[in-house]
């Protein structure tokens, strides 16, 4: 297994904080935005006790309707804070979201067990922890900054309430938080049960016909049965701690207008209150305080919680940490004239109880040798690829490249050591230089024409608009043009060793024999992954992989030696149109045509 260390975080919590700390800049303008936008709920009891009792009860109705009117101008700052502060909402959660995703895509790439459901449930709730980031921050900026508001205004209006309005809300809040942490706990078991259910009657339901045959119906349906019921206590569990949440909410919100009200008459007779201030006070407690208290109750049960429990499961990924400093230096050191690459008991299975697909193979390619490797589909010719490449840790066994174990470097590193070029080519919106020169970027005109003239593809870059024209849509391009660009890329590379996982599938046999010539000639060690005979024509040796096992040879030599091979090549042959054979060069047009019109493939 890969030796790399793994670094977890301590919680959700902990994580949502280490992310938001780098985005402290914006989380400050939303925090100053917000304050424009509680101007409203800070002036508003205010405004209306001047507007009643300088303006209306004293019979001056022009000064109570500019009191109004200027509670009218804070909610029109308060509509454009509102407008203001979003862009910077963006700026905290979408780096929180990109961080996210590349969390959970490094966790799946360090461990090849991790299965495509596995990935796509941390995916979504990636989402779902951007979606809930942003909407607690859009309320809780409001919310909380409102409910500061009301209580400065309150301050400031009626110092005499607060006794009646403080007491009872602090100990709302001291519910708030006591509660958070075991509805916390409830809901994650929710979550867990519910995952533990899917689970379970998942594999209950792809083994039925063999349950049915074994008669075990009936102890299955009783632990699948047992599962369910656990997934109900845990409902149950979380909906007995969530009824406490209209608790905070008669606390903070209407206890302390029950207390007011009752007390005005008292406050009123005395003249600590006017009636103005009476209205100033009512506004500040029902349109402010108890909506505010509301809304937090509410987040606690739902919103926060979601969040905090899929924090907690992104937390749980397992990510690797960067390359040791003793594979750096490795990489930095020169070869010891050893070989390029060394495969050493190399053993790759799909699953634990899955046969493999590579066992014990054991493998040497000189600096400047070809290779070519060929198999039915399925033998593991790609994932050979992907352990030469460092995309997959080998599970038992060792590869190096250059003497370094390529899946310890960071992408940039391993990028220099080796290339790789999938069956699929990747091109992206953006220039034809940019395309090619996108692993050598100091590649000048000279040598960007040279490579396009060697890999044949003048005419295609030609029609392009050349080295300056641009893709804005890759997509439009077809498979085979993609795939001679990419290679175009890769011959330009500066690694020492490339590999061409059926880099060539969409290619003719003319035009693929150009280009697997091409990377013969150029400095380096070539790993052609075939697809047609022509390729082991061409090659070195020839490494055949079949069910686990391997047998390298020259062409010649494996046509002796294995009855698979000489099947293989009889295949070819039969298949192969009159005239020629697919490892030869011949004077057949460079098209890029799609695989499907391409005879004779393995």
């Amino acid at each position: 297994m890969g030796r790399h260390r793994e670094v977890r975080a301590a919680s959700g919590r902990a994580l949502l904080a280490g992310q938001l700390a780098t985005t402290r800049p914006a989380l400050v303008r939303v925090l100053a935005w917000s304050t424009v936008e509680a101007l409203p709920a800070l002036l508003s009891g205010i405004l209306l006790s001047a507007a009643a009792d300088q303006g209306f009860l004293a019979g001056r109705l022009g000064v109570g309707c500019l009191w109004l009117a200027a509670l009218g101008a804070a909610a029109a700052v308060r509509a454009y804070a509102a407008r203001a502060v979003f862009p910077y909402v963006a700026a905290v959660v979408e780096p929180l979201r990109d961080a996210l995703v590349v969390r959970v895509v490094h966790g799946a790439l360090a461990r090849p067990e991790a299965g495509p459901a596995e990935v796509a449930r941390l995916t979504e709730q990636v989402e779902s922890a951007r979606q809930l980031t942003a909407t607690l921050l859009r309320t809780l900026r409001g919310v909380g900054v409102t409910l500061v508001a009301a209580l400065l205004g309150l301050t400031l209006l009626a110092p005499v309430t607060l006794p009646l309005v403080l007491p009872p809300l602090i100990v709302a809040g001291w519910l708030f938080v006591r509660l958070l942490g075991p509805l916390v706990a409830r809901r994650r078991a929710v979550v867990i049960a519910d995952e533990r259910v899917a689970a379970e009657a998942g594999l209950a339901f792809e083994g039925l016909r063999d349950l049915t045959a074994c008669g075990a119906q009936q102890r299955i349906g009783e632990a699948v049965g047992a599962t369910i019921e656990a997934q109900g206590d845990a409902v149950r569990s979380l909906g007995r701690a969530a009824a406490l949440r209209s608790l905070t909410v008669a606390l903070g919100g209407r206890l302390p207008v029950l207390a007011v009200v009752a007390a005005t008459p008292w406050l009123v007779d005395r003249h600590w209150l006017t009636a103005g201030q009476v209205l100033g006070v009512a506004a500040y407690l029902l349109q402010q305080l108890e909506p505010a208290v509301r809304t937090l109750a509410g987040m606690a049960g739902g919103w926060v919680l979601e969040l905090a429990v899929v924090l907690d499961r992104l937390a749980a990924v397992q990510v690797p940490a960067p390359a040791s400093d003793q594979a750096a230096e490795a990489l930095e050191a020169p070869d010891a004239g050893g070989p390029a690459v060394r495969v050493t008991g190399l053993h790759h299975a799909h699953g634990p109880l899955a046969r493999p697909v590579l066992a014990g193979l054991d493998l040497e390619l000189a600096p400047g040798e070809h290779l070519a490797v060929v198999g039915p589909s399925g033998a593991g010719k790609s994932t050979l690829a992907a352990l030469l490449a460092g995309l997959l840790p080998p599970q038992r066994g060792e590869v190096s490249v250059g003497g370094v174990q390529p899946h310890l470097l960071p992408g940039p590193l391993r990028a220099s050591r080796l290339a790789l070029v999938p069956q699929e080519a990747y091109v992206f919106a953006g220039t034809v230089r940019e395309n090619l020169g996108w692993l050598n970027p100091e590649a000048d005109d000279a040598q960007l024409a040279r490579a396009v003239a060697l890999l044949g593809a003048e005419e295609l870059v030609a029609r392009l608009g050349g080295p300056d024209g641009v893709l804005p849509d890759p997509a439009a391009l077809s498979a085979g043009e993609r795939q001679l660009l990419a290679l175009v890329r890769t011959y330009l590379s500066p690694a020492p060793v490339v590999v061409l996982d059926e880099a060539t599938c969409h290619l003719d046999p003319a035009a693929e024999a150009r280009a697997e010539e091409a990377f013969a000639a150029r400095p380096g060690t070539l790993v052609v992954i075939a697809h047609r005979i022509g390729s082991a024509l061409r090659a070195d040796r020839v490494l055949l992989l079949d069910s686990g096992h391997c047998l390298t040879a020259r062409h010649g030599d494996l046509q002796v030696l294995s009855p698979l091979y000489r099947e293989l090549v009889g295949h070819w042959l039969g298949s192969a149109p009159s005239g020629g054979s697919g490892g030869e060069r011949t004077a057949e047009p460079q098209a890029t045509g799609p695989a499907s019109t391409m005879p004779g493939r393995w």
